[in-house]
């Protein structure tokens, strides 16, 4: 296992943490996979009060001392942001108890989402301060599924020492944010590079077979490890059998050329399949009057159309309409065909007749995220 220093905060955590939204079964599994985790190098286990039993199981592995002493072990854990100070307070009261901690080292804003989160979170600034001159927080930080500008604009309040996002090869939109996150010293953590990233744990073939020798997995991890900005990467085992993630902890060196090459492969390979319908995400086309999320709609398109990642791209999709702030924007058959986003598209695209497209290539069901709050 590599170490690195995760920002500000000065602490040296594992390049992969213990993400603990999925040990669902019991306190006794979860305990299980928090020992092996441990025994695997790991010192920094992220859980939130919205993760269901999450932050008691882990505060009762703790008790139980199977994991070392508590200040080996780093947590983050999240509470949702809130005008209400004094739910603010019981929030993270509820979060020590649970945690059976009397103080937590990272404290994420759950979801800073949206600029009214941001607004929230700045009108209560100083309660946020207030946990950490009292001691029961060491550091502040935010998770976000934010757009590029509302995630600009919370890095540059200087409020915070880390931030937790989205960022892979497949999705490298934010890549603004972690330059800027990076050059004010923030500790970057990825969010589920192995399922968000691509559910890469279960490629397509095609995917598979481009990526050769390597797997899609391996790629995505080094794409991110050998980024020295970034910190730390999430894996949320389920079992005491999910821990694949950590083969790769100590591969945090540059691509090699052989890489770099599979890289550009992917490249060429999106080229090719999607000719002049290719979307390249420079999101011009927005706002659309619809409220559809065109750039994530037609980059579940072109990773459908380019790699055959059609189960991850359906999986996506399904929170269209259904995961609230979390996963904005209407499905593809919302398009009223108003022709609002044609002009701004600086590469022409018929954006109209490839976000319906979309939509009869991807639409098969509803879907929710794992917790809703």
């Amino acid at each position: 296992m590599q170490y690195r220093r995760f920002g500000q905060t000065n602490l040296n955590i594992s390049v992969f943490s213990l993400g603990t939204m999925r040990y669902l079964s019991s306190a006794d599994q979860a305990s299980q996979i928090i020992v092996k985790a441990i025994a695997g190098g790991v010192n920094h286990i992220e859980t939130a009060i919205a993760y269901g039993q999450s932050e008691r199981w882990l505060g009762r592995a703790i008790a139980q001392g199977n994991i070392g002493e508590r200040k080996s072990i780093y947590i983050t854990t999240k509470i949702t942001p809130t005008i209400d100070i004094a739910n603010i307070e019981r929030q993270l009261e509820q979060s020590l108890q649970r945690l059976q901690t009397d103080y937590i080292d990272c404290l994420a804003i759950h979801g800073i989402n949206t600029p009214e989160h941001l607004e929230l979170v700045l009108k209560t600034a100083n309660i946020w301060q207030k946990f950490i001159d009292d001691r029961r927080v060491k550091y502040l930080g935010f998770s976000t599924h934010a757009s590029l500008p509302v995630v600009l604009s919370a890095i540059n309040t200087d409020l915070f020492s880390f931030v937790n996002l989205h960022y892979y090869y497949f999705y490298q939109h934010l890549q603004p944010a972690i330059a800027l996150a990076s050059q004010k010293d923030l500790g970057i953590l990825i969010i589920s590079p192995s399922d968000k990233g691509g559910q890469l744990y279960t490629p397509p073939t095609t995917l598979v077979d481009l990526c050769q020798p390597f797997t899609p997995l391996e790629l995505n991890y080094r794409f991110l490890l050998s980024d020295p900005r970034i910190t730390t990467l999430t894996f949320g085992p389920a079992t005491v059998e999910e821990f694949t993630p950590l083969d790769y902890s100590d591969r945090t060196e540059p691509l090699t050329i052989e890489e770099q090459n599979i890289f550009t492969k992917l490249t060429e390979q999106a080229a090719n399949t999607l000719n002049l319908e290719q979307c390249h995400q420079c999101y011009e086309c927005l706002p659309c009057p619809a409220a559809i999320n065109i750039p994530e709609v037609l980059r579940l398109r072109n990773l459908a159309i380019a790699y055959d990642m059609v189960d991850f791209a359906k999986y996506r999709y399904r929170m269209f309409e259904n995961a609230g702030h979390w996963f904005p924007g209407n499905k593809g058959n919302k398009c009223t065909e108003c022709g609002d986003c044609l002009p701004r598209c600086p590469t022409q695209l018929n954006i109209p007749k490839l976000v319906q497209d979309t939509h009869q290539r991807l639409y098969d069901r509803e879907g929710r995220r794992l917790w809703d709050s």
